[in-house]
């Protein structure tokens, strides 16, 4: 998918249009208007519910307290619909923590520590302003083509898959003590997490065109009620503050500061990226086939990464899984995307509630996710048999050597072999391959 597939202009509707669909022809909002305030009101609530266990998941995935992670997805929801009302990047997506970028943001925790994030956010967000404020989103999707990305993601979502795969059969602490592994109740675990897997596999497959929340809903809620009969380990939501400091950084040397800058870059990018594909995908299923415009979707995402970074949150976009949901929910402006964030601030205010959750039922939310992404692969078959390749070469090094490493080796094997096939193969001189390439970044620019 390149820069130019996404469309950049002002979300306005033609006139035929206007004609052809009288309704179309209303005073627009993206922000709110009144005669779908009934559609989107219910809208945010399912969209809201199904968010809290798949933002639970990415939370413990990226080794952010699950309690930050809701406080990152109520702010940014709430920055996505004041920016509804200036700069509308789309009408329907729905922001939150993505789960693309949850294993970059363990490694970072890894690397640099809990106590570094907050900055390393902050830079991220500083990185997104200025690709924002110069529209460089098209220079980055020449260099990074969206199959490399799916293959990206590809790698990240079996990480996800097999990190949460250990949740389907652990046990409660009184019952993991017998001698042997696969005791009775570990067998009983197992048998209970492929049922739901399965259960949660069968409807969505139902309602994925429908109601996409009903396997979430129905999930939870059969897994809260089996918890009261079956002893199942539960899911524990450290109740830590949430209070705002300046983002400082405390790094003891010149090689941390270079590996945090390359970090944040990457960051940066992938979220970018992930934005400009989501997009793409959100207006393609806009009730009302309104234009998305994607340079102001990085406006409220880099505003709400610097915000989220004075409270030690995480990183944001428009989600697709969520958006999705939000749209066949009903929605139809960001109103919706409001009460989102009123759902989920509710929990992070009372996230004692959270603790009635199976460890279960979010292991299969998590590992459907991951299988997705992994799934991710086949929008690329249509790129043809290179960009296959690449990009399960780039999910397998983003698996087996990490996200950072993998993705470095990936770009520079695709550079590589451009190089070789524009100079060996088509017999052009070096010269003119770069020269090329830089007419190419001109024309881009010429047509932004």
């Amino acid at each position: 998918m390149d820069g130019t597939s996404v469309v950049n202009s002002s979300n306005s509707i033609s006139t035929a249009e206007k004609q052809t669909y009288p309704q179309l022809a209303l005073p627009e909002s993206a922000a709110f208007q009144a005669q779908y305030l009934g559609r989107d009101l219910a809208a945010g609530l399912i969209t809201g519910v199904m968010a809290i266990p798949l933002s639970v998941g990415i939370a413990m995935m990226s080794d952010y307290p699950i309690k930050v992670g809701l406080a990152t997805v109520a702010f940014a929801c709430l920055i996505g619909w004041i920016n509804a009302w200036i700069k509308p990047g789309n009408f329907v997506g729905c922001p939150g923590i993505a789960a693309g970028l949850a294993p970059v943001l363990a490694m970072g925790v890894t690397s640099f520590g809990m106590e570094n994030m907050a900055f390393v956010i902050f830079l991220t967000a500083v990185m997104q302003a200025v690709i924002w404020k110069f529209n460089w989103q098209r220079y980055i999707l020449l260099a990074v083509p969206a199959y490399l990305v799916e293959g990206l993601l590809a790698g990240i979502g079996l990480k996800i898959a097999l990190k949460f795969s250990t949740f389907t059969y652990e046990l409660p602490a009184e019952l993991a003590a017998a001698d042997t592994f696969l005791n009775g109740a570990r067998i009983q675990m197992i048998l209970i997490s492929l049922a739901g897997l399965g259960l949660f596999i069968y409807l969505f497959a139902k309602f994925k065109y429908i109601q996409p929340a009903v396997p979430y809903f129905v999930i939870i809620g059969m897994g809260v009620l089996l918890a009261q009969f079956v002893q199942v380990p539960m899911l524990h939501v450290e109740d830590v503050p949430l209070s705002v400091a300046v983002p400082v950084p405390h790094f003891d040397s010149a090689t941390t500061w270079v590996y945090v800058v390359g970090f944040a870059a990457m960051l940066a990018i992938i979220d970018v990226i992930e934005q400009v594909m989501s997009n793409a995908a959100i207006q393609k299923i806009d009730p009302l086939k309104r234009e998305c415009n994607s340079n102001n979707s990085l406006l409220a995402i880099w505003i709400a990464n610097i915000g989220a970074s004075f409270f030690g949150g995480m990183t944001n976009l428009d989600g697709l899984a969520k958006s999705t949901t939000n749209r066949l929910a009903g929605a139809y402006t960001k109103f919706s995307v409001l009460i989102v964030g009123l759902v989920v601030t509710f929990f992070v205010i009372n996230p004692q509630y959270l603790e009635l959750l199976p460890k279960f039922a979010v292991a299969i939310v998590m590992m459907f996710t991951g299988w997705k992404m992994v799934a991710g692969l086949m929008h690329v078959t249509h790129h043809g048999p290179y960009a296959m390749i690449l990009a399960i070469l780039t999910g397998i090094l983003v698996y087996k050597i990490g996200i950072f490493e993998g993705l470095l080796v990936a770009m520079a094997t695709h550079g590589i072999v451009h190089y070789l096939v524009y100079t060996q193969v088509d017999k052009k001189p070096a010269k003119v391959v770069v020269s090329n390439y830089f007419s190419n970044l001109k024309k881009i620019s010429t047509e932004y």
